[in-house]
């Protein structure tokens, strides 16, 4: 059995060491470093080459879990990204799995389901946790609705970084109607708030 080289990223070391410790004696299994920011943890990607980075998202000060993930993935030789995490809202597994993520399991797994799950991503397979497979189910089972024109550019510089004001001075409409249209965006898409709904928008190709 080839070894499989990890990378822990969480920000309470208390976390870091219990993963060290329940990875310490599952056979195949190396951690050979850990990170506590999404900075520390590209850093530490590109010096020591892991198979699999073991990800949380909420990072504290800094780039996010999801967006470490997407950098990540861009790196010469990617390594696979498991998320772990507490959360499982849409707001955070979509950006996760739009980063480039290969799976994503919550803190409560079994540490003989978390081992095995690592192994799984080492070796290419997709790992998800029941509910986050089935929140992902349920939202491709829903019926796409297209956003009209004037909706697509208000996401658009959503995306971007604007506020409802600065969309409202830039199009020359109130910033009641923004949220009016913004309200129609989250329903469309099935998103509960902005970082969801733009991370939606591009897994469907409706903005770039």
């Amino acid at each position: 059995m080839a070894e499989i080289r990890i990378v822990l990223v969480d920000d309470h070391p208390v976390v870091r060491g219990g993963l060290r410790a329940a990875l310490g004696s599952a056979d195949g299994l190396t951690v050979v470093g850990e990170a506590g920011t999404g900075e520390d943890a590209l850093a530490l990607a590109t010096e020591v080459h892991p198979d699999v980075v073991l990800m949380d998202l909420q990072l504290g000060p800094g780039i996010d879990g999801a967006e470490a993930t997407a950098r990540l993935a861009q790196l010469a030789d990617p390594p696979r990204v498991l998320v772990l995490t507490t959360y499982d809202r849409d707001a955070d597994i979509l950006p996760a799995i739009a980063a480039g993520a290969n799976g994503y399991l919550l803190k409560d797994t079994d540490p003989e389901r978390l081992v095995q799950a690592i192994r799984d991503t080492a070796a290419g397979r997709t790992v998800l946790a029941p509910t986050v497979a089935d929140r992902l189910v349920d939202r491709a089972r829903q019926p796409l609705q297209t956003l009209t024109r004037r909706e697509t550019e208000i996401l658009q510089m959503v995306a971007r970084g604007s506020s409802n004001r600065e969309v409202g001075r830039s199009l020359f409409i109130t910033e009641a109607t923004v949220k009016s249209h913004l309200v129609q965006v989250f329903s469309k898409l099935h998103a509960d708030n902005r970082t969801t709904a733009v991370a939606e928008a591009r897994r469907r190709g409706i903005i770039g």
